[in-house]
């Protein structure tokens, strides 16, 4: 397509051109980035993608008169629908391609972080070797991506924990699924001993514990470090998982 290439150099979002036939929205929660984009235009534009996170994209509408979709380690596809379907990059993969719209396509791409310490080591989530996987459909999945979707108009610090959890789930889903059908909850419960929810509040726990030995920080200013609303929900939590409150878990260090 003439005039509508782009550089192969790695960048951090979906890149669009021309960028002006796309609306973007995203935010980001460290573990997992979300990003809205919508096509506005029709008229043909190209994209691409390479970087240091997995992308998962969930494209709620998707057809295209002409055009081609490329991963590697993937053949070309030239598919011309796949609303309600999804898309799946490993970290390091180029994805690429470029299409003529037949409807106005609406994606949400939600990037991975595989080196975020809310996953853990438990996970091992580093050493899996992904695959990338173009155009499949699994509901816990996409029910989890259209959660974290929903949270762009709600980025604020109480919805952190919220946003964790599924960002773990969809995560895990991943890795212990390694995107087949699968169902996700049962599998969290039964590979690390409790749900999604506790096993966020965990970690924000041990990072808490490592930044009151630290001393640099009050504690207002940890509790919301590590996604805490409220002094009182972070001193409440800490007190639930140690058995005491962060001032004499502090305490007790000198």
């Amino acid at each position: 397509m003439t005039g509508l290439d782009l550089s192969t150099a790695p960048v951090s979002h979906l890149a669009v051109a021309p960028p002006a036939v796309a609306q973007q929205q995203s935010a980001d929660w460290g573990l997992v980035q979300v990003e809205q984009v919508d096509i506005i235009r029709h008229e043909p534009f190209s994209y691409e993608f390479k970087g240091p996170r997995h992308l998962l994209i969930a494209s709620e509408r998707a057809e295209r008169y002409d055009g081609e979709t490329l991963v590697d380690g993937l053949p070309r596809s030239n598919r011309r629908a796949w609303s309600r379907r999804m898309s799946f990059i490993p970290a390091g993969h180029r994805f690429y391609g470029w299409q003529k719209p037949r409807a106005l396509t609406r994606s949400t791409f939600l990037y991975i972080d595989p080196l975020s310490p809310l996953l853990g080591s438990e996970l091992r989530f580093t050493e899996v070797e992904f695959k990338p996987r173009l155009f499949f459909f699994d509901l816990d999945i996409w029910e989890t991506a259209l959660k974290l979707k929903a949270q762009l108009q709600n980025s604020c610090r109480s919805q952190k924990a919220y946003v964790e959890a599924l960002g773990i789930a969809l995560a895990s889903l991943a890795q212990l699924a390694q995107l087949s059908p699968y169902h996700f909850s049962r599998a969290f419960k039964q590979s690390f001993g409790m749900p999604p929810h506790q096993y966020v509040t965990s970690r924000r726990i041990e990072r808490a514990k490592t930044l009151l030995a630290e001393r640099e920080l009050s504690v207002t200013e940890i509790g919301f470090d590590v996604g805490f609303s409220e002094t009182s929900s972070f001193t409440a939590a800490f007190r639930k998982y140690t058995g005491e409150t962060p001032t004499n878990y502090r305490r007790s260090l000198a």
